[in-house]
Order: structure tokens, then sequence, then C-alpha cells
């Protein structure tokens, strides 16, 4: 089993984890975004969105590699009229060649801020980089997050326009001293450039992103850890929605209990 293999086994086992969290309702809609390391971060995560028929949104994030005992601002990016494609950011987004696609420089691939995924209080994009209110990743450098938007803090036309949008994880330890200092990167041009000095470049820079999960699987192979199958993932509206008898199919696959 190769190291890309194992990643995206933890990755169907997270997606597990995150969609049995309570029952399914029948009008509920869950959409999985699988996320992807950037900028050499070494991390990984899956998302489970939740969109209830109340209008709330339920998001479950598990990630893994991510900077230990760091906070991690996180937000949903994209294009809410639907008139625009994103996408997460290669390598070539480097244009200043310090070796980082820093956040201006992602923003025009991935889209601006739509939610941002604080623990409490405020999830406008007025909180992008309030990080005293998003998840910290623990000693392992995992993190854990479950948090239910109301419906009055999510903006209009989030379902319909969910396949354009990203979330996106921030913040990394480039110089490998264990926090979040200006010593291997400097000053954050983002945070700057909105007013707000003295933060890091590495607590700003993208560490993962990922899209809603392609019709078919969260493994780019396409089949579940045997190689018998594909995880079932129904397509409603060119949208990737995982079927609660879905998921169920996928434990049985997988021989897990969860």
């Amino acid at each position: 089993m190769t190291h890309h293999r194992l990643l995206a086994v933890s990755g169907i086992a997270a997606a597990l984890t995150l969609a049995s969290v309570g029952p399914a309702q029948s009008d509920d809609e869950v959409v999985l975004f699988q996320l992807e390391g950037m900028n050499h971060s070494g991390a990984t995560a899956l998302a489970t969105v939740t969109v209830h028929d109340d209008g709330s949104l339920r998001v479950r994030i598990q990630g893994h590699g991510l900077t230990p005992n760091q906070p991690h601002a996180q937000h949903i990016h994209g294009d809410m009229a639907g008139s625009m494609e994103f996408f997460c950011p290669p390598p070539s987004a480097d244009k200043d060649g310090d070796g980082q696609v820093s956040t201006e420089e992602g923003v025009p691939m991935y889209g601006g801020v739509v939610v941002a995924l604080t623990t409490r209080g405020d999830t406008s994009a007025d909180s992008v980089l309030d990080l005293d209110r998003f998840p910290v990743a623990d000693a392992d450098g995992d993190l854990f997050y479950d948090r239910t938007i109301p419906a009055d803090q999510i903006p209009d036309s989030i379902v319909e326009h969910i396949q354009h949008l990203h979330i996106v994880q921030h913040g990394l330890d480039v110089n490998g001293n264990g926090k979040y200092d200006m010593k291997s990167l400097g000053e954050s041009v983002f945070a700057k450039s909105l007013g707000v000095d003295g933060v890091p470049e590495e607590g700003t820079n993208p560490a993962t992103c990922g899209e809603v999960v392609p019709f078919g699987s969260v493994d780019t192979g396409g089949t579940t850890t045997d190689g018998g199958g594909q995880v079932p993932l129904l397509a409603v509206g060119g949208v990737a929605l995982a079927s609660a008898a879905g998921l169920f199919w996928l434990r049985r696959r997988l021989g897990r209990s969860i």
C-alpha cells in the first residue's frame, strides 16, 4: 500500500466518522470536501457540510498533519453568483518566487471568503483573521471542528452554488520552530492589506485546500480500500452529494462499525 493510498484510507475513515455523527434527516444534504496539502505542509483534511432543511449549515472537519498547538484560520471560499470557476492553486501560483503560494496569490484562484469557519461568534468575512476564534490543532497536528451555523449567518444561495466553493485552511510552520513567527517569511502582506499589522505570513498562508469531492470517490483512484468499487455519491443538480444509504454501504464495504 502506497503512502498516497494510506492518506486516502485515512480520508475515507474521516468521512465516515464525520458523516455518521448524529442521524441524517431525509431533507438534509451532505456534501464532502477533500482537502490536500499546499505549500509543502503535508497536511490533509476531509470535511462534510450538512445543509439542514431549516437553512442551518453544519460543518465538520477532521484534519491531520497541521502545525501542532497553533490556530488555523479556515474558510469557505468561492463565488456565490456561480459566474466564475475556481480551483485550488497549483505551485505555479507563487508569483513572487518565495516558494509559497500566499493568500493574496491564492484568492484569485479559490475565491474570496464566503463563510469564516470560526468556533464561535461571527462567521462573516469580517472574521477572516480572528485567530482567537479558529480551531487549534492538538499536539499531534490533528484538528477537529464541528459547528452548526444558524441560517441567518449563511449567505443566500450557498447550496445552489456549492460546486463553486472551496474550503481552505491556513497556517504553517515553515522554519520548523513550532510556532508562527516572522523569521522565515516575514509579515503577512494579506493581513497588512486589511489594516492588521504584526501577523506572521506563516499564520495566513494556505496549508490545505479542497473542493467538492468529484462523483465517484474521496480517493483519486475512485475505489474503496479493498479496490472493490466506488464510494457512492449521488449527483443532484450537478453537485456531489453523499446519500445516507451510500455512507452506510461504504461502512459495510470497509468493515467498520462507526
